[in-house]
């Protein structure tokens, strides 16, 4: 995800959705206007209600003592009626040489969510990996400014997926995730759970080099086990750095469909052979496929199914369909799939709160007036950018605890209350898939 302080730039307020530059009413929308800061403490301190149905509320509080038990951090229970199997894949591309660091082949690591026929005796998977969730504190804090350095135990997050749980027998429809840039695929369990729960297979999909931190099996020479992310600031502030990311981004999006091609035809492509649920090839509907988002994921997603016939509908939560201007005043070049449009259906899912918003308009403008086009355009009011991921939930139960102040909660997913947001963000992206990538 690419952050800008609040103070860089106007957040503009009040706006409702757009459907192909016609304005209509975003569900729920209407009832937050006007939240003051009185009103998202109080919100803050209720957002347990909202996690009860995800297996009990945050520990700690503002006023927990020294040496006390670090805050254990909730994700809210997806809504299907499917259980859920996850399991991690680490797939190699030895094609390629690594963009970021001198390493011979290219490493990707996903996760792959799942209806399970039953998840009885299969453990529940934590949300990060240990690795990657001690280095977290030490990383992502210099990217979103107000996250706590210390006092939250991340690798104590659980999610609502069960660790290798053999599949159902019934082939679904396949969901690629791309992560925001600089973010580890680990921030998409949520909507991930949501899809998975719904009949969807869901494969996250981490960027090595950019993503945060990324843990592998094991490490290699020229790397460590948890691999960080080579960002020190915004790419969007480099067109090189920018280009190389998203050309990456799209590259490994490639390569993962591949694999699953592979795994499909009864190949095990993890680089380790370390076993795989039951059947899960076998569920996977390859002719079925769909891409999702967020920021630089977004970039990717649009722009991987333009080159990517295999790919047949994609959202975009909130990334650039431009690249950045080679110098200050001049405009950044189109992506094509904003220059030439697309025949298969795209949504542009963004929030009233993103302070790039003015840049943004340019290419999403763009992509709205190819006249034959399938893109539809909505917003969600009274949120900020990170809403589209697990922050929407993380960021409250931080406020509550006394971890992060109101003003930080609010630049990072904005003051919409996460009872409302995650219901609505959850509509719009299964709605979507719904309609153009049925389960059945």
């Amino acid at each position: 995800m690419f952050r800008k302080n609040v103070n860089d730039g106007e957040r503009a307020g009040g706006r409702s959705v757009l459907e192909h530059g016609h304005e209509g009413a975003v569900p729920g929308g209407e009832e937050k206007a006007g939240v003051s800061r009185r009103t998202l403490t109080t919100s803050a301190a209720l957002t347990a209600t909202m996690l009860l149905a995800g297996g009990g509320t945050a520990q700690a509080g503002p006023g927990k003592a020294r040496g006390a038990k670090d805050l254990t951090l909730r994700l809210p229970a997806p809504t299907g009626p499917h259980r859920i199997g996850v399991t991690t894949l680490y797939l190699v591309d030895r094609t390629r040489r690594d963009p970021w660091e001198p390493l011979p082949v290219r490493e990707v690591m996903a996760t792959v969510f799942y209806p399970a026929r039953t998840v009885r005796g299969y453990p529940v998977a934590p949300q990060m990996s240990r690795g990657a969730a001690e280095r977290l504190p030490f990383i992502d804090p210099l990217f979103h400014e107000g996250l706590p350095a210390k006092g939250v135990n991340w690798a104590g997050t659980k999610t609502h997926a069960h660790t290798g749980a053999p599949t159902q027998d019934a082939r679904r429809p396949v969901l690629l995730y791309s992560p925001g840039g600089g973010d580890p695929r680990t921030l998409g369990t949520g909507i991930a759970e949501e899809l998975a729960g719904r009949g969807y297979v869901v494969v996250t999909i981490d960027h090595p080099g950019d993503g945060s931190e990324v843990e592998f099996p094991h490490a290699r020479a020229g790397r460590k086990k948890v691999r960080e992310t080579v960002f020190r600031g915004n790419p969007r502030t480099d067109p090189k750095t920018f280009r190389t990311a998203i050309d990456t981004r799209i590259a490994d999006t490639r390569f993962v469909l591949d694999q699953l091609e592979a795994l499909a035809a009864g190949r095990n492509p993890d680089a380790a052979g370390r076993p795989l649920p039951e059947h899960l090839g076998r569920a996977l509907d390859l002719r079925r496929v769909g891409i999702y988002g967020h920021s630089a994921g977004g970039t990717t997603a649009a722009e991987a199914m333009y080159e990517d016939r295999r790919i047949q509908a994609a959202i975009n939560l909130e990334g650039f369909l431009d690249h950045p201007p080679a110098s200050p005043g001049q405009e950044g070049k189109l992506f094509p799939i904003a220059q030439y449009g697309t025949d298969r259906p795209l949504l542009l899912l963004g929030s009233d709160g993103f302070p790039y918003k003015r840049e943004l308009e340019r290419s999403w403008s763009a992509m709205l007036a190819h006249r034959h086009g399938c893109t539809t355009r909505r917003q969600l009011d009274h949120a900020a950018h990170a809403v589209f991921n697990d922050y929407a939930v993380i960021a409250p139960q931080l406020q509550a605890a006394g971890l992060m102040s109101a003003a930080h909660r609010i630049e990072l997913v904005g003051a919409i209350d996460p009872a409302v947001s995650v219901p609505l963000v959850r509509h719009h992206v299964v709605s979507f898939f719904t309609r153009h990538l049925p389960t059945c």
